[in-house]
């Protein structure tokens, strides 16, 4: 595919995590693809999905393959016996380098690896990951003061 075509491609989003820029401060982000079936897809297409306590993690210890768990994709309306079961694990495409990148910051820094955001790029299926470390509750606290003051000063300037 030329770098042109990836350029071109149409961005429609299925779903953002909202809850995690409120718990998880996002060290790094990531665009990946994910292994789905034709169910599931139809299922997006329709918006039925859940970031519900989804995470991506490495399974075994020399592998770099990433998968994503618990992330819940409602059964399609109009499948039959062949359907998908909602939360099973789904292999999530990224290099090699990026893997042991990844890998290496999870074990060292302990970092946790989440779902942001998926979305439809072109015909592909897309999921934006992110390297993410847990705030704290006055973290939280101070965040939503700073969103509070910004909104009083941007109320005072519009009078």
């Amino acid at each position: 595919m030329k770098p042109a075509d990836l350029a071109n491609r149409k961005v429609k989003s299925i779903a953002n995590n909202k809850k995690a820029w409120h718990d998880f401060e996002v060290v790094s982000k990531l665009e990946t693809g994910i292994v789905l079936t034709g169910t599931e897809v139809k299922s997006l297409r329709a918006g039925k999905c859940n970031f519900m306590d989804a995470y991506a993690t490495f399974l075994e210890k020399d592998n770099f393959d990433l998968y994503l768990l618990n992330f819940h994709i409602s059964p399609y309306d109009h499948g039959n016996r062949e359907n998908h079961e909602p939360k099973r694990m789904r292999k999530l495409l990224i290099s090699l380098r990026e893997g042991r990148k990844l890998k290496q910051q999870v074990t060292e820094k302990g970092l946790t690896i989440i779902p942001l955001s998926i979305y439809f790029s072109g015909p592909f299926v897309k999921v934006e990951i992110g390297l993410v470390r847990a705030k704290k509750n006055y973290d939280k606290r101070e965040d939503m003061k700073e969103k509070d003051s910004k909104r009083e000063i941007e109320r005072k300037f519009r009078v």
